[in-house]
């Protein structure tokens, strides 16, 4: 399960050693740099998707809605949003795949040696999005109540962040965390032990091992398990990510988080969940794709190898 160098590679490139401090600050640079700006590349999509799980009849399609808003707004209109986005998910990014190679290091090495595979990809998972989500959640608040309300909440991350604060004090940056965990977890539990497997199971089914492949073939396979991953991860998180958006939207002052969900799902019905599940499909499949690119990409460039088929 542990990572390998490339064979005939040699040390990597640069230094960096297996399993080290600098080698997982890579990896969480990687995490940066493959989430933040693919996230915010998808801002048309997450716009129009969260207006329409909030209010279902606000727009007839994707389509219609983006002329709509362009029309309006111009491009500004059709990337609104993409500030708290591009922030929030560079913490998030970073914190997810660094902290994930940090816990699969040291469950399958050091604590839990002998343990089935699947599950260390799935504690490790699941303990790093843990900690992610504490870095996304403010942002995500903010996006959220931008992209939603109309007219807009704010028009900038540093405004939204004053009003906020300013009304809510700082623990309404974070009235939204346990949905976010609720969505957040299952969904990156799926995206890396997928991931994982999926990638295996490739390398098997080619019938050589991984190290005989050129680093561009290999990060092609990443690519291709990462979109199979983010199949997997859509359909799974998708009810939390409507729940995120109504009750960034729509939960009182007096309420606690469980009585919200109650008294919103009781207005949206189990079929309301599922709104805009189509439109996420679509987007998560084609983010984690580029994800796993961009961070096995990354990996390669400082001569680690990439992840999983071991």
């Amino acid at each position: 399960m542990a990572a390998t160098r490339m064979q005939g590679r040699g040390p990597p490139a640069k230094g960096i050693e297996l399993y080290s401090p600098n080698y997982f600050g890579a990896c969480a640079l990687g995490g940066v740099i493959a989430c933040g700006p693919t996230h915010t590349s998808m801002t048309p999509l997450d716009l129009v998707k969260c207006r329409r799980q909030v209010d279902s009849s606000i727009y007839k399609s994707n389509l219609s809605a983006w002329r709509s808003i362009y029309a309006k707004e111009g491009l500004r209109g059709v990337f609104f949003g993409w500030s708290p986005t591009f922030v929030g998910y560079c913490f998030q990014g970073g914190g997810k795949y660094g902290f994930y190679e940090v816990f699969k290091y040291y469950y399958g090495e050091k604590l839990f040696p002998n343990t089935n595979k699947t599950i260390v990809y799935l504690g490790a998972s699941a303990s790093a999005e843990f900690l992610a989500d504490m870095a996304l959640c403010p942002f995500e608040a903010i996006k959220v109540r931008m992209q939603i309300t109309l007219p807009p909440f704010a028009s900038s991350l540093r405004e939204g962040w004053s009003k906020v604060t300013a009304k809510e004090g700082y623990g309404g940056l974070y009235k939204g965390l346990y949905p976010l965990w609720g969505r957040q977890i299952p969904y990156t539990m799926v995206k890396f032990a997928t991931f994982e497997t999926t990638v295996g199971y490739i390398y098997r089914t080619l019938g050589k091992p991984k190290e005989s492949y050129g680093a561009l073939q290999q990060t092609g396979v990443s690519f291709l398990g990462g979109y199979i991953a983010g199949v997997g991860c859509a359909v799974i998180s998708h009810p939390a990510d409507v729940m995120v958006s109504k009750l960034n939207a729509d939960r009182q002052a007096s309420e606690s988080a469980v009585q919200a969900m109650s008294r919103i799902y009781g207005n949206i019905g189990f079929k309301g969940l599922w709104n805009g599940l189509p439109v996420r499909i679509v987007m998560i499949g084609t983010l984690t794709a580029f994800q796993w690119l961009i961070y096995d990409s990354f990996k390669v460039s400082l001569g680690l190898p990439t992840t999983g088929g071991h």
